[in-house]
């Protein structure tokens, strides 16, 4: 375990940020209303609720007939959805920006993505009832595709994000470590915050015979080259303004970043992105993604 880097506080610059929240009138949803009281004040405040209007499925009713039951139940929602935004933005926390309200119909995905896209969002904040693993891989969530279709970070409240003091920010190398530091450089929370570098190894043997204490020796070794890596972006973070720490482990990526953040009682998971793409993340996973099936800790996801 390496000692602590001291945040340089004269550093600290605040980048207004284009933030996105996706309500659906949840509890799940409430709870990322309430997570916005630990971000920094926003450039411009999105609050997006999609109306997923059913369409009347009875063969034998005719057009005209099926024209109108879908109009009304256009409007009805369209008022419910009013009055909800409405209510959001009474209780949003004191100082998050100017807001925008968003009243659309069609796909929340789809239209979340959309949103993004065209406002240049740069973090997208929803809460998330979950899927199973099964269930999520045959028919999709929320979720899950705005985490791989959307851009920008998005912040995933699986459960609420009650406090902010304890970040746990798992690495694998400089790709998701380069995202981590340009995301981390616009000190986008409100308070400040011990972020914890953390690096799980898997328990490995070469190729070739050797005898179990070499083995050892060798992983030690790996431990020690990859402490010296966090304690390098630690150095990073601490100039930026952050108080930083580093910890490292062997064993499996998901587990060993659970067991890190239960030992830690960890607030937040932050990630950088790297992981699959297209059929091979669907069919197999990612970190982000099993965690995000865990349902045990907030996630934000930085690309």
């Amino acid at each position: 375990m390496a000692l602590d880097q001291e945040p340089n506080k004269e550093n600290v610059e605040r980048a207004p940020m284009r933030i996105l929240l996706a309500i659906d009138g949840s509890d799940h949803s409430y709870e990322a209303v309430r997570a916005l009281k630990h971000l920094a004040r926003a450039e411009e405040l999105h609050i997006l609720h999609v109306l997923n209007v059913p369409t009347p499925a009875y063969p034998m009713m005719m057009p005209e007939v099926a024209q109108e039951l879908y109009e009304t139940v256009e409007q009805n929602m369209r008022e419910d959805g009013t009055r909800l935004l409405n209510r959001i933005v009474s209780l949003l926390p004191m100082d998050t920006g100017p807001v925008t309200k968003h009243l659309v119909i069609g796909s929340p995905a789809d239209q979340i993505v959309a949103l993004a896209e065209q406002h240049k969002v740069e973090l997208i904040l929803l809460g998330t009832r979950g899927l199973g693993p099964i269930k999520e891989r045959l028919i999709g969530s929320v979720a899950h595709r705005v985490l791989t279709c959307a851009p920008g970070a998005k912040l995933i409240l699986p459960c609420p994000l009650k406090t902010l003091k304890q970040i746990l920010l798992p690495l694998q190398g400089t790709d998701d470590t380069e995202h981590a530091l340009r995301f981390l450089q616009q000190n986008i929370f409100r308070e400040p915050a011990t972020i914890t570098l953390f690096t799980v190894l898997p328990h490995t043997r070469p190729p070739w015979p050797v005898d179990a204490d070499s083995a050892e020796q060798m992983e030690i070794h790996a431990l020690r080259n990859a402490r010296d890596f966090l304690n390098d972006t630690a150095a990073k973070l601490a100039a930026m303004g952050h108080q930083a720490r580093v910890s490292t482990a062997l064993g499996t990526p998901v587990g060993g970043i659970l067991q890190e953040a239960k030992a830690l009682n960890a607030d937040l998971i932050l990630l950088g992105s790297r992981g699959r793409h297209g059929v091979t993340r669907m069919v197999l996973g990612s970190v982000s993604h099993a965690l995000l099936h865990q349902g045990t800790y907030p996630l934000m996801i930085v690309r």
